[in-house]
């Protein structure tokens, strides 16, 4: 009886400690557990579910196919500090604080509020001027915006955004993936000082084509409309009540949207297997080209790829052609032929997970790594071995 009930614990492990696999009747799940796993883990302030299940688990964003398999939890994203996790039940403790989310929401929340894709800007409404003519506005200043035409109502709120950067894609003929990147200024025009590589675009189409991913944008400041364009004036009142950033001259106008994203996240692998340099980093936030833990990424797959939120992959540093030293010891590796090299094997670098998704561009973060992510890495299914 004591063998049975032990195979039954087994079976019923934490849900959102899941190891991957969709439990049924007589599958026992424990070899997937990392060793010296506790009989139980009390919930602290500040976890998040991937955090507790990477302590205990070899693959934990594989969770949520265990929680489907465990009915007596309703909800993971309602795990409180306090709850106590067993390898047969979850007891519900005193319920203290907020429920502990699936990622570290602090991370991800300013690029859930503030950063978009768009496919072209120069048909957006814009800041024509500024009240009392000043070279910028802050919070409680008026800016005039042209473009709204009669939809601009009293009472209106609509978001001020300022362009980034523009992804585009495109492939040398003869090998590989390029990297660069169009850094645009206010109005939206280049702006790409040759050494300032903060973000960057990553060039895939096949035959030399380039193709345009999207423009980034990032919201500066917001506001209410307090007057239309009446008696013969061509441009809106909006009063900003933001005390974001400064507004000026040539920054774009979008409605503000009502319910911009979505806090619950369910990791799954991708939808499909993308062909080689397909999908890639294209960018580290706020980094040169470098990044880990906690950091968001920009990604060169979308929506029309099958990416949506929670979407994993793992990433890979792309192995290198090196040249056979045993073979070829004296010459230049610019004037060794394909036949010299041999193409060494990529290197795995940790997982990122998908939390905001446009229709060619997605977001993600870093949710662990055993060395740097960087510009160009390549993205596979979550449990790809090579």
């Amino acid at each position: 009886m004591a063998v049975k009930n032990k195979r039954i614990r087994q079976w019923m492990w934490a849900p959102m400690l899941a190891a991957g696999l969709v439990a049924v009747a007589g599958l026992a799940i424990a070899q997937e557990y990392r060793d010296g796993h506790p009989d139980t883990y009390v919930v602290q302030k500040g976890d998040t579910l991937w955090d507790i299940a990477g302590r205990f688990l070899k693959r934990p964003w594989l969770w949520p196919e265990i929680w489907q398999a465990n009915p007596q939890v309703k909800n993971p994203h309602l795990i409180y500090p306090g709850d106590v996790l067993s390898l047969a039940y979850i007891n519900r403790g005193p319920m203290t604080g907020a429920p502990i989310p699936g990622v570290p929401l602090a991370q991800v929340e300013p690029f859930l509020k503030d950063m978009r894709i768009f496919d072209r800007i120069d048909n957006l409404p814009y800041v024509v001027g500024l009240e009392e003519d000043r070279m910028r506005s802050i919070r409680g200043q008026a800016v005039y915006i042209r473009g709204l035409g009669a939809s601009a109502q009293a009472g209106q709120r609509f978001a001020i955004l300022r362009p980034v950067q523009t992804y585009t894609m495109g492939r040398r003929r003869a090998c590989c993936a390029l990297v660069g990147r169009d850094k645009l200024d206010y109005a939206g025009r280049r702006n790409d000082p040759p050494y300032d590589r903060t973000w960057t675009e990553i060039m895939l189409a096949e035959g030399g084509r380039m193709e345009k991913l999207g423009i980034e944008m990032r919201k500066v400041n917001a506001g209410v409309i307090t007057r239309g364009e009446v008696g013969g004036i061509e441009a809106a009142t909006l009063l900003l009540d933001d005390p974001s950033y400064e507004v000026r001259v040539g920054d774009k106008v979008v409605p503000v949207e009502s319910i911009p994203y979505d806090l619950t996240f369910y990791p799954h692998p991708p939808k499909q297997q993308f062909p080689y340099q397909k999908a890639q980093v294209l960018a580290v936030a706020d980094r040169d080209d470098i990044g880990g833990p906690r950091d968001v990424v920009a990604l060169s797959v979308g929506a029309r790829d099958g990416i949506d939120n929670g979407t994993v992959f793992s990433i890979w540093r792309v192995g290198t052609n090196a040249v056979d030293r045993v073979q070829i010891p004296e010459r230049d590796r610019d004037l060794v032929g394909a036949d010299g090299k041999v193409r060494l094997p990529d290197e795995f670098a940790g997982h990122v997970m998908v939390f905001r998704t446009f229709d060619k561009v997605s977001y993600g973060l870093v949710m662990d790594s055993i060395r740097p992510t960087r510009i160009g890495h390549e993205l596979k299914h979550p449990d790809a071995t090579y």
